[in-house]
């Protein structure tokens, strides 16, 4: 029996913010739930971004599309990715392994910390 994930009620109390960050930055969050299924096996759809001061989404973790599995694991039969990362404004995505909506939370949080940290150096 899995332990009930603590941090969901906190990400969904999140739903709709906008949070200003320094340097300009903001944070948008987007969640609701949803219906069990093999795209939202969690029961959420989410979108968190990062968005320089021009309005251009430098970060994102989200669910809303499927992005194809790396190269490497190609095989017949390969299940499409929903939770995924984007690291750049031009990134189309790579797959993010959903544990819980609190380590959602905290990846996000500190990787939006490393971008800015990083382009303010």
């Amino acid at each position: 029996m899995s332990s009930p994930d603590i941090g969901l009620e906190t990400l969904l109390d999140l739903d709709g913010s906008i949070l200003e960050q320094e340097g300009g930055y903001w944070i948008k969050i987007a969640v609701r739930r949803v219906s069990l299924s093999s795209h939202a096996p969690h029961g959420i759809r989410y979108s968190l971004t990062l968005h320089d001061r021009y309005g251009t989404r430098v970060l994102g973790y989200d669910n809303a599309h499927a992005v194809k599995p790396p190269k490497k694991y190609r095989y017949a039969g390969q299940r499409l990715l929903y939770d995924h990362r984007h690291r750049t404004s031009h990134d189309k995505g790579v797959p993010y392994v959903f544990e819980s909506a609190s380590r959602l939370l905290e990846d996000f949080f500190e990787e939006v910390d490393r971008v800015i940290k990083e382009a303010q150096s």
